[in-house]
C-alpha cells in the first residue's frame, strides 16, 4: 500500500482582480471582481514506503502548495489524499507524529535561544523520553557534524549550521514521512553534501519515505531514482529520473575539439550549436541522425577529439518546462 497517495488533488484560489488607476480602485471598493487561480490541478500520486522521490517544477508550479496539502496545512479544493493511513486535513495528533516538514526558507528554531532549547521543546511536544532524547541528539548531531553548535544562540549560527539544526529538530521524533522543501537552499557545497548524506543515511536506517523539492539538481541526482515533475499545477512526468532523458530528449550532445576554429555557419549544418569556446564546440544532434552526423564531422572537419553524451539533466528538465510537454 502506498504511504503517500493523492487522487485528483487540486487547489484553486479566489483572488480579487483590481484594475489600475483611481477608477479601478473605486470599482474594487464597491463592486469587486474576482478570478480563480488553479495552483494545483488534479494531481495523481502514489509513493511506496521507503522511496525518496524528487518533486520538480519551476517557481509557481504548485510544488509547495502540494506539500502543504499533503501535510494538512491547507485544505484542497477537490480530490483526496492519504499519508501514512491518515487524511492530512484532519490533522490528528497520531498523523502529525508520523510526518515532518522542513522548508529551507522557513525556520522553527527560536532565534535568540540555543538550538538545544528548541530541541527540548520539540521533545516535550512529541513525548520523547529523556533517554531517547539524549540518544537521538547524540546520534543525529554527530551525523550532521553540529554537536558543538547546539548550545550557541541560533542567531549566531551560519546558514548551513541553522539548516542542520532544522533537520535535527524535524527528525527528533523519528517521523516515517519527510516532506523536504528546498532543504539545501543557500548552503555551500560542503554543507549541501553533508545534508544529502544525512538524508540518505537517515532514510536507510529508519526506512523513511521522502518527498523532496529542490532547485539544485545535484540534490535530486544524489538522492532520487524517481521524480515527479509538475508545471503550471499539472503533472508532466512521473517515473525514473533516467527516463526523462529517454522520453523528452530527442537529441544527444556531441563535444568536438578541432585543430583550428571553424566558421559558425559551417558548424550549424551539422546540428544545433549549443556552445563555442575557441576550438571546442558542443552540438545537439537528433538521435536518429547521430551516426550519419558523426561520420560527416569526422570526414569534413579537423577533429582532434570527439565525445558523445546525453545532455545534462538540468538542461533536459529546463527544456521540459519551456516546452510544456504533457505527461
Amino acid at each position: 500500500m502506498p504511504i503517500i497517495e493523492a487522487q485528483q488533488l487540486s487547489k484553486s484560489y479566489r483572488v480579487a482582480d483590481k484594475q489600475p488607476g483611481i477608477g479601478g480602485t473605486l470599482r474594487h471598493l464597491f463592486r469587486r471582481q474576482y478570478r480563480h487561480i488553479d495552483a494545483v490541478r488534479e494531481i495523481n500520486l502514489a509513493i511506496e514506503p521507503g522511496e525518496i522521490v524528487g518533486f520538480l517544477g519551476p517557481n509557481g508550479a504548485g510544488k509547495t502548495t502540494t506539500l502543504k496539502m499533503l501535510t494538512g496545512l491547507i485544505h484542497p479544493s477537490a480530490g483526496r489524499a492519504t499519508v501514512a493511513g491518515f487524511t492530512p486535513f484532519d490533522r490528528k495528533p497520531a498523523f502529525l507524529r508520523q510526518i515532518s516538514l522542513v522548508m529551507g526558507n522557513k525556520q522553527q528554531l527560536i532565534w535568540d535561544l540555543p538550538a538545544i532549547d528548541s530541541l527540548r521543546m520539540n521533545a516535550a511536544v512529541y513525548n520523547v523520553t529523556n533517554h531517547d532524547f539524549k540518544q537521538r541528539i547524540d546520534k543525529l548531531a554527530t551525523m550532521l557534524e553540529i554537536t558543538d553548535k547546539l548550545n550557541q544562540p541560533v542567531r549566531k549560527l551560519s546558514l548551513g549550521e541553522r539548516m542542520k539544526c532544522e533537520l535535527l529538530v524535524a527528525l527528533l521524533h523519528h517521523p516515517r514521512v519527510l516532506f523536504l522543501d528546498e532543504p539545501t537552499l543557500g548552503l555551500d557545497i560542503n554543507a549541501q553534501n553533508t545534508v544529502r548524506q544525512f538524508i540518505r543515511t537517515y532514510t536507510q536506517e529508519h526506512q523513511a519515505t521522502v518527498l523532496l523539492t529542490s532547485h539544485y539538481m545535484a540534490d535530486i541526482t544524489a538522492l532520487c531514482e524517481r521524480v515527479v515533475v509538475i508545471h503550471k499545477g499539472g503533472l508532466l512526468y512521473d517515473g525514473l529520473l533516467d527516463g526523462i532523458k529517454q522520453r523528452f530528449t530527442p537529441y544527444r550532445e556531441i563535444c568536438v575539439e578541432l585543430e583550428q576554429p571553424v566558421e559558425r555557419e559551417q558548424l550549424a549544418t551539422y546540428g544545433e550549436i549549443e556552445s563555442i569556446d575557441g576550438r571546442r564546440v558542443t552540438l545537439l544532434i537528433e538521435r536518429e541522425k547521430l551516426t550519419a552526423c558523426t561520420a560527416r564531422l569526422l570526414d569534413d572537419l579537423p577533429v582532434v577529439d570527439l565525445s558523445i553524451a546525453d545532455p545534462p539533466i538540468e538542461q533536459v528538465i529546463g527544456r521540459l518546462f519551456e516546452e510544456g510537454h504533457t505527461a
